[in-house]
């Protein structure tokens, strides 16, 4: 991949958690041409004070209005940070969560669509079906269905509002595709050129 009048691509992984977005990010950080920094929702979390926490890794049901005007700022704030980056010639992957299921629509997504305006931007689903992102909870959080069998309303809320409303450039399924396969995806939808939904975003 070559940088363009030194900008840098900016690759935007959104998905629940578990959804294997941070093993796409890491194999797009080792084995893409250039540096890439990768700006993410994990990263981000380590600098928020723990009163604060979880900050932009709030889950959707609106347990927590009182943080929201602040998640509004961390999200202003990361995403100024990406697109200041990318203006400096640096490559950025981002793996984040976006929902809108706070206590009232916050808009957050076309906000920072609008902050990237003008910069090389590919939006990109991960996707996973909810029985293999709770198998991985299990596997990583020892974490899984509630006592009578059910999935827990966090979750069926993360996999209900992440992909809403579901516009993207490229959409892969990791239950399906290894991270190098969805890196590939990626890597050739950039080298083979497209066109952006980066404005359709920012217009909702």
């Amino acid at each position: 991949m070559v940088q363009t009048n030194n900008i840098g691509q900016i690759i935007i992984l959104n998905g629940t958690p578990r959804s294997g977005k941070s093993s796409i990010a890491n194999v797009i950080q080792e084995s893409f041409e250039g540096v890439w920094m990768n700006i993410g929702v994990d990263h981000y979390m380590k600098m928020i004070p723990q009163r604060f926490q979880p900050g932009i890794g709030l889950r959707p049901g609106g347990e927590r209005p009182d943080l929201e005007p602040y998640i509004v700022q961390m999200y202003i704030a990361m995403y100024e940070s990406i697109a200041a980056h990318s203006r400096l010639g640096l490559n950025v992957v981002v793996d984040v969560g976006h929902h809108d299921g706070y206590s009232v629509s916050r808009n957050i997504l076309p906000t920072c669509a609008r902050i990237l305006s003008g910069l090389p931007v590919l939006f990109v689903g991960v996707c996973c079906p909810i029985d293999i992102v709770m198998e991985r909870r299990i596997s990583t959080w020892k974490a899984g269905y509630n006592d009578d069998g059910s999935i827990p309303k966090p979750v069926a809320l993360w996999q209900e509002l992440v992909h809403s409303p579901g516009i993207y450039d490229l959409q892969v399924d990791t239950s399906s595709l290894t991270p190098n396969e969805c890196a590939s995806l990626i890597k050739d939808k950039i080298n083979n050129g497209y066109t952006s939904v980066l404005k359709s975003i920012e217009n909702l």
